[in-house]
């Protein structure tokens, strides 16, 4: 089946289902691939008018294989628009009437350094919204003493066990959270797939979180990504952390039952009923 995809855009089309406004920043080719992700943003009501529409650049395309587990491989065209997001697309103009920021996902985006990371965090917080981020596994090595000054202006960060574990070189979560939060991440969720989801805060708050019991899991693609709109849609409800939790839980839930990145969550009371 051919569907839409990419960590913002997966949340993207969440939070959109969940009825909370979005706005998705992202830079397309003005292919027929791109004119897709354009016109599927537009029908599920997303605020399209800060996509970056490149001639000369080839809109990303995947191939994603999943096994009877429901666990999930990717064949990633590493020229494509997926990795083309550089750090000056995303202006100030964009966070404009916005709440929440989150940036999906910290190591996809080769053009964008440390540093840079750091600095764009930076200027969104005293733009006033809570800077949150996700995180792929590290593409060239990166651990934590040189992503701090990026993880310390974060109010929320998430990443799963395998992530977090190569960026703290830990092998236990409740280690991994404490060298994030040690870091300067206010708040800390280490998702754990199966077994929900480990948060920490700079409180000292360290709890797990279930998964929501008799999952039937056929496709693992877009969970997290899931979880993460879930989670934001908790928090901009008025939510407290533990609470945003459980409701993305209950939303990934929802969308490894369902093939594809995005396709599962359907609406608000789907998930409330979870």
């Amino acid at each position: 089946m051919l569907t839409t995809g990419g960590d913002a855009m997966n949340e993207a089309m969440v939070l959109s289902r969940l009825g909370k406004q979005v706005r998705l920043i992202t830079r397309i080719g003005t292919d027929d691939a791109g004119r897709y992700i354009k016109q599927t943003c537009t029908q599920a009501g997303i605020d399209t008018s800060h996509f970056l529409e490149l001639d000369e650049l080839a809109t990303g395309v995947n191939v994603v294989l999943v096994d009877a587990s429901g666990e999930r491989r990717f064949f990633t065209n590493p020229h494509g628009s997926l990795r083309a997001l550089e750090a000056q697309d995303i202006t100030p103009q964009a966070m404009r009437g916005a709440s929440i920021f989150c940036f999906a996902s910290i190591f996809v985006f080769p053009k964008i350094n440390p540093e840079q990371l750091a600095q764009l965090f930076a200027r969104v917080r005293k733009q006033g919204l809570l800077v949150c981020a996700d995180m792929t596994l590290p593409k060239r090595g990166e651990r934590l003493p040189e992503m701090t000054p990026a993880f310390a202006q974060l109010d929320y960060l998430f990443a799963n066990k395998a992530e977090a574990g190569a960026v703290t070189e830990e092998s236990d979560p409740v280690r991994m959270a404490d060298r994030l939060i040690s870091a300067g991440a206010r708040h800390v969720i280490i998702k754990l797939g199966a077994n929900g989801c480990l948060l920490a805060d700079q409180t000292g708050l360290r709890v797990r979180v279930p998964a929501c019991p008799d999952t039937h899991c056929i496709d693992t693609t877009g969970a997290g990504d899931t979880f993460a709109a879930g989670f934001f849609a908790g928090l901009l409800d008025g939510r407290d952390f533990v609470d945003c939790a459980r409701f993305a839980n209950a939303a990934a839930s929802v969308s490894v039952e369902a093939v594809g990145a995005s396709t599962g969550v359907h609406s608000m009371e789907q998930v409330l009923q979870r």
